[in-house]
Parts: C-alpha cells; structure tokens; sequence
C-alpha cells in the first residue's frame, strides 16, 4: 500500500463461480472524507499468483447500491469462464448531510449521475465520475489487488448505463475500451430524470451537462471508432414514459458515422426494466466485452 492511498477494509467474502466476490470499504477523498463501499468480484487463477485480470465495472442505477448488481445480475459465471473481474461501485455519497438529498427517491442518495457536482452544496461530496474513474483505479491498484486497468471497460443500467456510455465516450484518455448499457438514460438533456439531475448537481444546469454528461450529444461528436452494445425491453414503463430515448442516440450515433458494428442497439420485446431483463442478457454482454478485453 503506497503512503497516501487510503487502506481498504475488507467487510466480506463469498465464493461464486470459483472466485470470490469481496466486498471493501475507505474512506473516499473523491466523495469528501466520506465512506465509500465497492464489491469486486476476482476469478479465480489458476496460473500462479502473477496473474493480473481484465476489468469490467459495473455501473447500478437509481437507488440502488453496490450490491444490486453483484446480487441480481447473473454475471458471474460468463465472466469466470473469461476470466474478466467485475468491479461494483456504489450509485452515490452516502450522508454527505446535504439539505434535502433524501427528499426524492430520484436524486440525491443512490442518485449520483455519475458526474462531478458544480453546485456549492454538492460539489465536496457528489463527484462520482472522479470516483470510478480515478480514485478506485488508484485505490485498488495500491492495494496490490490482481487487476489490470490497462485493460478496462464499462457498462451499466438504466442511469449507469448513462453512466458507462458517457464515461466511455467523455474520457481523452480512451480508459475504456468498450461501454455497454441495460436500458440507459440515453439523451438525460431531454428527459425529466437528467434535468432534474443536472438542474441540482451543477451551476450551469442543463447547458453545462450537455457536452459532458449526455451521451446522445457525445456520440454526434464523436468521429473516431467505438465499441458500444445498448439492449432496452419495449415493455420497460420507463422507456414508454420517455425517460430513456434509446433511439435519439441510436439517430445520433448513426448520422456521426457509426455502423451496426460499433453502436448496436437491440429492442428487446417485451422485457421491462428489471433485473430479470438484465439477467436475461448478462452474457451476451460480457463476451461482447471479452471480444475488447481479452484482444
């Protein structure tokens, strides 16, 4: 452990698949001094303890935690077989004691948006995207834990399928080498859930997120190749209330340039908006990320 990462304190451990799924905690300078918890899930090695793994993060949606995707998402077997290890991160801060951030059930606590918050009041504390993407790279890294973040990629659901879509396509460094969604918050500038997200996270409201935090507007942008998979069930109520505009971005990603074999995007028909969707196409979402992880 280097001298100023924070040490991670191992909470619990289960086997799965041959693996362990471990769960940890620090103290997170990223989120204000607050704790922060995470799940890792490790395959097992069966060549010496040298090996070092390719790693996907996984990114829950609203309310959700740490756990919802470790618990529900059926991945563990697909990525034991690839040997890919899965890193859940937590959705928000937790009792970062802001005023009024457990009002609603769609901002504040288990709300992150997986963005940098520029508003006084949130901005010590709500800076998820410096989170995942640096802080737990750093963090885990300096813990000597057997992962290799130079072979990285992303996906999520529903606000963190906005999540790995938009830190895929914002990221200068290309960190991620392939993103992949459940049902995402596609195109948050033109839905009630990312305006009032963006409204209460930063100073600039809506124009400000806009070129950073909406993935419809980063894809147009966007001329070099991607690797992305997006999967949304016609039967989802969210996607019928249009929270999600899966085909804003699909449009978008079209007119930039971008073909069937780097944006795919599948209706699913009659899927919903749940785990039992996300479970149903698990699989097809870590061997598409294997195709970039393992090259």
């Amino acid at each position: 452990m280097s001298d100023n990462a924070p040490s991670l304190e191992k909470l619990s451990s289960n086997k799965v698949f041959g693996g362990d799924l471990i769960k940890y905690k620090f103290k997170s300078s990223a989120l204000g001094g607050l704790d922060a918890q995470f799940n890792l899930f490790i395959p097992f090695s069966g060549s010496g303890d040298q090996e070092t793994f390719p790693v996907l993060v996984y990114l829950a949606g609203l309310t959700c935690t740490e756990d919802n995707g470790a618990q529900k998402g059926g991945f563990f077997s697909v990525a034991a077989s690839q040997g890919i290890a899965i890193l859940f991160p937590d959705t928000s801060p937790r009792g970062a004691g802001v005023p009024g951030e457990d009002a609603d059930w769609d901002f504040g606590t288990g709300a992150g948006f997986y963005l940098d918050a520029t508003k006084p009041e949130y901005a010590k504390h709500y800076n998820m995207a410096k989170h995942i993407t640096k802080e737990l790279p750093q963090v885990i890294q300096a813990a000597g834990l057997p992962l290799d973040f130079g072979r990285q990629s992303i996906f999520g659901h529903s606000m963190g399928g906005h999540g790995a879509l938009t830190l895929y396509l914002s990221s200068e460094t290309r960190q991620y080498r392939s993103a992949s969604a459940f049902a995402p918050i596609s195109n948050p500038s033109k839905c009630p859930w990312g305006e009032k997200a963006f409204k209460g996270y930063l100073q600039g409201g809506i124009e400000e997120a806009v070129p950073k935090y909406d993935a419809t507007e980063l894809i147009a942008k966007t001329t070099e190749p991607v690797h992305i998979l997006i999967d949304y069930g016609t039967g989802d109520n969210f996607y019928k209330q249009g929270q999600l505009l899966p085909e804003n971005f699909l449009k978008a990603a079209r007119d930039a340039g971008h073909d069937e074999f780097q944006v795919r995007v599948r209706s699913q028909p009659d899927y919903d908006h749940s785990y039992y969707f996300i479970s149903t196409f698990a699989s097809d979402h870590i061997h598409f990320h294997a195709n970039f992880l393992k090259a």
